[in-house]
């Protein structure tokens, strides 16, 4: 057994989308059934899906390329806030008790900033989830073959270990690949 990562193989173009590709509306009614197709998709063709992600994301970015730009900045903005707010509560409570007016200035300013990008955080937002939208309906649409099978159970019983096993691993996913 190899504790090594692997990087899964592109998927032709056919077998993800073109004429060797089944597809078929999932039943809703057996929800294991469902998240089992998924999840086996997820894994077989994880590189198709990267991929497909970072090229909705760059559409998405050339279509509004400022407000891109604006929601990223404003993302790693609140994200470092949020850092450094949790880390040093006691540096910001006693900075509000010795500057309450510049306290309140920031607090003005941030939701002034907050407003004025949020135009721009909805892009941004939208740039990551359209992917993640056409990721679940591609994953929950495709039937599985043969290989796709034989593939996934290899991976299973820990031959070979690839990135989107070890996220469904973390995320408690992995005895929905067995089935």
């Amino acid at each position: 057994m190899s504790n090594s990562v692997e990087i899964a193989p592109m998927r032709s173009l056919d077998d993800f989308l073109l004429e060797s590709a089944r597809f078929q509306i999932p039943n809703v009614k057996d929800m294991d059934k469902w998240a089992n197709r998924v999840c086996n998709n997820l894994l077989y063709y994880q590189t198709n899906y990267f991929f497909m992600s970072v090229i909705v994301f760059l559409i998405v970015g050339l279509i509004h390329p400022a407000k891109m730009l604006c929601g990223i900045a404003a993302m790693l903005a609140a994200f470092g806030l949020f850092c450094y707010v949790t880390n040093s509560k006691r540096t910001a409570a006693k900075f509000k008790r010795d500057h309450p007016v510049v306290s309140l200035l920031v607090i003005f300013s941030g939701g002034y900033f907050v407003v004025y990008m949020l135009g721009s955080v909805l892009i941004f937002l939208f740039g990551i989830m359209l992917p993640v939208l056409l990721i679940f309906i591609h994953s929950s649409m495709r039937l599985r073959n043969i290989r796709n099978k034989v593939i996934n159970k290899i991976e299973t019983i820990g031959l070979k270990k690839t990135p989107m096993g070890l996220f469904l691993e973390a995320l408690g996913q992995e005895h929905s690949i067995i089935t």
